[in-house]
């Protein structure tokens, strides 16, 4: 059974220290007798060692655009491995391709666009964790799906040079925007699930995307140009019953579905249905909360939500967890700094909530709390402080845009040194820590228990400033 490359992927999702998800997708085919049946493989070894594993199998189905996850597990902390993962058409049921010698498997000569790397994470909290954020790659569709931008994944490529210069990365977090599924807002929008797919495949199967997700532990969360912009603020009933549907079900398939949220069961398959998007994970001395700001907001409220309640309640209990590690908290768009033109699509405009948020921190006396957001196409770290109590300060990583082909956001665009709105009695005021830079690029966090370092990096890899230094 030849094994073939796989269209989209690998994907190397949600690592703990024993354990990894790998995403693939194979390829659609059909016969005189119907569709064909594919199946995914992957198998893995130590770097260096000389015995693979036996081989792990996944039916790739239709139903979820020829994908498959596999769930690999007994691994060793802070160890290395190489793998091979493709996939395969044959005529029988899972069960018998489980059954196979793998001796009758013909994987591709190794080589170096074959067998690929990752890194398990680390059960210590001493040492210093490595992550690369950003948010909104944009990819204009053109002529009709026959051109795509790729000027975009330039900034991968910055990022694999990076490592090849041995300054490691031990966890990749795309934090909104991965698509733009409404090119322009208006020309040719994504509405019908083929479409949508179709986005996700050309945008993930660059060349240098790709070979990064395929190396450094990846997660993702969606904000709305998954679904259109400003969701659900422009949503009338159709699009709630055509379009949404549609959006969502592509994004579990190429984000959702290689993150923290699955199950796995015994022979290394994730199972189970998704009730929210939200999910956490730990990675030695950090631990992520990545938020949902999307698709749980209701705007008829009174006052408007941001988040459900099952979320909020998951976020404050996770933060008061007296766990002592360095928090980060995804959130796709801004906690703070408010804008002063909002449209009411951030945080601003459901202050209810962020102020609950807040005053939790505050009044549990929470530190080490970082939020990282996206969205606003440009980036800065900035600092929550209140006047009446020295010992509070929340900071913000603004990480964006990964590319944006147009006019970015500046400065004279936020409410700095100005007191956040919706927290009365309380001079909450939110200080800028760094330059703010109008430019597409990524940043990198160096985390510790003693504090998390901020660097941004040009699309091309060229410093943009000096790093920020958030001291605990």
């Amino acid at each position: 059974m030849k094994i073939n490359l796989p269209t989209v992927g690998p994907i190397v999702g949600f690592t703990d220290p024993n354990q990894t998800r790998l995403f693939l997708r194979g390829e659609l085919e059909r016969d005189a007798h119907g569709l064909r049946r594919a199946f995914g493989v992957v198998r893995w070894r130590k770097l260096g060692g000389q015995k693979w594993s036996d081989p792990l199998f996944n039916k790739l189905s239709p139903n979820f655009d020829m994908t498959g996850v596999f769930a690999i597990s007994s691994l060793t902390p802070s160890t290395v491995y190489e793998y091979q993962a493709g996939w395969f058409f044959a005529d029988a049921e899972l069960e018998k391709i489980e059954q196979i010698n793998a001796n009758l498997l013909e994987w591709p000569t190794p080589d170096a666009d074959f067998t690929m790397s990752f890194k398990t994470s680390t059960t210590s909290t001493t040492g210093t964790r490595g992550y690369v954020v950003g948010s909104c790659r944009y990819l204009l569709r053109l002529f009709g799906g026959l051109w795509y931008d790729d000027r975009g994944d330039k900034v991968f490529r910055s990022v694999l040079e990076q490592i090849d210069k041995k300054k490691p990365v031990d966890a990749l977090l795309m934090i909104g925007d991965q698509i733009y599924a409404d090119d322009l807002n208006f020309v040719a929008p994504d509405t019908r699930l083929d479409q949508f797919l179709e986005r996700y495949r050309t945008v993930f199967s660059q060349t240098y995307i790709q070979q990064l997700m395929a190396r450094v532990p990846t997660y993702m969360i969606l904000d709305d140009h998954e679904i259109e912009d400003n969701w659900p603020a422009n949503a009338d009933k159709q699009d709630r019953v055509t379009l949404y549907p549609h959006a969502i079900h592509a994004y579990q398939i190429y984000q959702s579905s290689h993150s923290p949220l699955f199950s796995a069961d015994r022979v290394g398959r994730i199972e189970g249905t998704l009730s929210h998007f939200w999910y956490s994970f730990v990675d030695g001395c950090s631990e992520w909360f990545v938020m949902d700001s999307r698709t749980e907001r209701d705007l008829s409220a009174t006052p408007p939500t941001m988040v459900s309640e099952t979320q909020l309640k998951a976020l404050l209990d996770w933060l008061g967890n007296g766990s002592q590690l360095v928090k980060f908290v995804v959130t796709s768009v801004p906690l703070f700094p408010d804008l002063l033109n909002d449209a009411g699509d951030k945080w601003g405009a459901f202050a209810e909530q962020r102020r609950l948020i807040i005053e939790h921190i505050r009044n549990n006396k929470i530190s080490k709390v970082i939020f990282v957001s996206g969205d606003v196409h440009c980036s800065f770290v900035s600092k929550l402080t209140l006047d009446s109590d020295p010992s509070f300060s929340v900071h913000s990583v603004v990480s964006s845009s990964f590319f944006w082909p147009y006019p970015h956001m500046s400065k004279t665009e936020f409410a700095f040194n100005t007191q956040l709105t919706g927290i009365p009695g309380g001079n909450y005021v939110t200080r800028l820590l760094s330059d703010v830079y109008s430019d597409d690029n990524f940043a990198r966090l160096e985390s510790s228990l003693k504090g998390v370092d901020v660097n941004f990096f040009e699309r091309k890899g060229g410093s943009l400033g000096p790093a920020t230094k958030i001291k605990f």
